[in-house]
Order: structure tokens, then sequence, then C-alpha cells
């Protein structure tokens, strides 16, 4: 089976995925490292969130390359992001070409309340995320499922909506597995 697993930035997909890890036999593949790594390679980014900053064009020749080494994988659940937020706007995580490559089985989009994820960013000092305001998140929200069903009419896999609200991490770590039953 192959599974995506998307969500904005503070939603919780990689608390989620954390737990996942040691349910299941499945590998979890972050997208984003795969990209960071051919990055660093090629010099062009020394953090992921150096590479949302870069060119379009480079980016999605990243992202070709990142889809191509993780369609070779089977068993997959792929931790990634519908959308991603760019100077010039928002581009596909999973653009037609990534899909093509991956063939996932489920898309599953991660969601909490944009409070939360506001709370999350502020606590997060690993990362340096962009400010977003409520309503951006909210509208980065809309988008993400937006994109979810664009990409499960393109691929037939069917859409999960995961709500990650604070303290209920182990219900969502549950809905999630009952996807494999």
């Amino acid at each position: 089976m192959r599974v995506i697993i998307a969500g904005v930035p503070g939603a919780g997909k990689t608390s989620i995925m954390r737990e996942v890890a040691n349910k299941t036999n499945h590998e979890i593949v972050n997208y984003g490292s795969v990209m960071l790594q051919l990055a660093l390679e090629k010099g062009l980014a020394k953090d992921r969130d150096e590479i949302r900053k870069l060119p379009i064009d480079i980016q999605k020749d990243l992202q070709r390359e990142a889809a191509r080494k993780i369609g070779e994988m089977d068993n997959i659940i792929v931790d990634t992001h519908l959308t991603i937020k760019t100077p010039s706007g928002y581009l596909p995580g999973l653009p037609v070409w990534v899909l093509n490559e991956i063939r996932p089985d489920l898309i599953v989009v991660v969601e909490a309340e944009p409070h939360e994820i506001m709370r999350r960013r502020k606590s997060d000092t690993s990362r340096r995320r962009d400010f977003e305001t409520y309503d951006d998140i909210k509208e980065h929200l809309s988008a993400n499922r937006y994109a979810a069903f664009a990409c499960s009419v393109l691929t037939g896999a069917p859409v999960m909506i995961l709500t990650n609200r604070d303290g209920m991490l182990e219900q969502a770590v549950q809905k999630f597995m009952e996807a494999f039953r």
C-alpha cells in the first residue's frame, strides 16, 4: 500500500508519523527530506526552509527527481505537503508527475484548528517558518483540501480527512491506522 499523508506546517502530521512508525511495517518517507538531500548534493539549499524560496523551476526539478526515487519504493507512507506556500503563491506539492511516480492508494489530509496550528508553530524552534495569520492558515487549509480532492480525481485514491486536535493525538493515530485494516 502507498499512502500519502499531508498537512499544513503545524497540523501535526510528523507527530502522527512518529506514533505510526511503531505500529506499521510501512516505511515512512519524508518527501521534503528526499528533496533536501538532492538540494544539498547540488549545493542549492542548506535546509528545507530554503527550498521553498528557490526559483519555481528548480523546485519542480527537485520534486521530479524526488518523486522518481520515492516511486521506486514499495509499502510506504509519504509524509509531504499538498501545497507549498512560496513567494509566488501556492505550489502544488503533488503535481501530476509526482502522482504518476508515487501512485498513491490513499491520501490523508491532517488538519487542526488555525489557532492550534499558530500555537504549535510558535513553539517549534527547530524550523524557520514564515508568519501566517489566522486567515492565512485557514486559506492554506482550504487549499490543501482542494488539492487533495484534485489528486484523488487524478489517481482514484480516496481522501481521508484526519483531525489532529490538541490533546487528541492518539485518536488521530488510531483513525489513521484503521485505514490499514
